[in-house]
């Protein structure tokens, strides 16, 4: 289990990497772009650029957020639950949130399959959505992985790796 946790941890780290690399190109493109246009002369596909650098800035870090505990939780209640049942709702949501981003790569799988048959692409620099959905996927199913490995990890161990620090 701490090899595929290792393994697992290695995978995260390099998808938030990823999206640091497509923040720093929104952030290099948007300075370009206000520059530009305060010269007569914005960056051309500066949108199309901001737009799908976007999709992985939003879904690259997803697994990394997870991991951590950046989620949103509402814990009202919780020092007022046993610990077999706090467990057992840190189990539920995890397989919930597995079972969520999975639904979410499904469906976007379905629509890169229709970029990929309509030739879909970016209005100005004609980039083919259907790699940036290929990324997202990806992205989404590592969160996914993530989480399962998470619940599998609580069931198996009670071990939650959202409260240890990472070296």
């Amino acid at each position: 289990m701490t090899r595929i946790r290792t393994f697992a941890d290695r995978l995260i780290g390099l998808s938030a990497a990823i999206g640091s690399i497509a923040l720093l190109l929104v952030v290099v493109v948007i300075l370009v772009d206000v520059v530009g246009r305060a010269f007569g002369s914005p960056l051309y596909g500066g949108q199309d650029i901001t737009t799908m650098a976007s999709v992985i800035v939003i879904f690259a870090p997803m697994a990394l957020c997870d991991r951590l505990g950046g989620h949103i939780s509402v814990d009202l209640f919780e020092r007022y639950f046993p610990d077999g049942v706090n467990r057992f709702i840190d189990i539920s949501v995890a397989v919930i949130g597995a079972v969520i981003f999975a639904a979410l790569a499904w469906a976007t799988w379905d629509s890169a399959k229709l970029s990929v048959m309509l030739n879909l692409s970016t209005n100005l620099l004609y980039l083919p959505k259907v790699y940036f959905q290929w990324a997202a996927i990806g992205f989404m199913g590592l969160a996914s992985l993530g989480l399962a490995l998470r619940a599998l990890e609580l069931i198996l161990t009670g071990r939650d790796v959202r409260q240890e620090r990472q070296a």
